[in-house]
């Protein structure tokens, strides 16, 4: 099995490290963001990664390239001349994902969520895609049915809501940026250049299956600003 750490973005909330640094070299306790996703992703028996780079992409392939992937077989997807945000930057890697069911994260979060339990989950009902999900509060929530389907998507900030099945039973979860993935989405994604997997997901939950995976109670954050840095450090030593 393969994996695609999502390592390209620009770090704009991770300020003033983003500034000469990738958020992907944040340090929690000695180690980098990638570098713990990496060996998070050994635990479920997954060596070959693909990472995608574009903000001080220099920088990752040396840290890579010093540590002899921290053990990983690491594949750099180059995205240094347009960051293409999480679809545009997967469909970009498709030649590495091809062959088989795939995870894709983000890098900035760490969780000591079971993936090889959901990767069994996933296997056993074969969606489209599973998604990590908590019960935690957040901004933006994925919508899922009482069968755990993906039906839509709210933003409780702004009020925006995109309903894709109608549904009595509609309720809110907060995605943890892990997915586990069929890799038929290829040939099913329309979008081009830069989209997000939310868009992706949102125009295919019409016809498709798309579960979700909930985690909560399990260790969990998103080190998406630098006051998460503290927190993060007691969570995961």
């Amino acid at each position: 099995m393969k994996a695609m750490i999502l390592a390209a973005g620009l770090g704009t909330r991770f300020k003033p490290w983003t500034d000469k640094h990738p958020k992907a070299l944040a340090v929690i306790n000695g180690k980098s963001l990638l570098q713990r996703n990496i060996e998070y992703l050994q635990k479920a028996d997954i060596f070959d990664v693909v990472v995608n780079v574009h903000h001080f992409a220099d920088q990752i392939e040396d840290a890579v390239h010093l540590n002899k992937g921290w053990g990983s077989n690491i594949i750099i997807s180059d995205e240094r001349d347009v960051v293409l945000e999480t679809g545009g930057g997967l469909v970009k890697a498709a030649a590495n994902l091809v062959d088989d069911t795939f995870v894709l994260m983000n890098v900035d979060i760490l969780t000591r969520l079971d993936l090889k339990e959901m990767i069994n989950s996933h296997r056993k009902l074969m969606p489209l895609a599973t998604l990590a999900t908590t019960g935690r509060k957040t901004s933006r929530y994925f919508l899922f049915d009482h069968l755990d389907n993906l039906c839509g998507w709210v933003s409780v900030k702004t009020g925006e809501e995109k309903i894709i099945r109608t549904t009595a039973d509609r309720h809110q979860k907060a995605f943890s940026g892990i997915h586990v993935i069929e890799p038929r989405l290829f040939s099913l994604i329309k979008q081009e250049g830069k989209f997000s997997m939310v868009d992706v997901y949102l125009s295919l939950a019409a016809d498709e299956i798309i579960k979700s995976y909930d985690h909560s109670g399990t260790p969990f954050i998103d080190v998406g600003k630098p006051e998460a840095v503290a927190e993060a450090e007691k969570l995961f030593k």
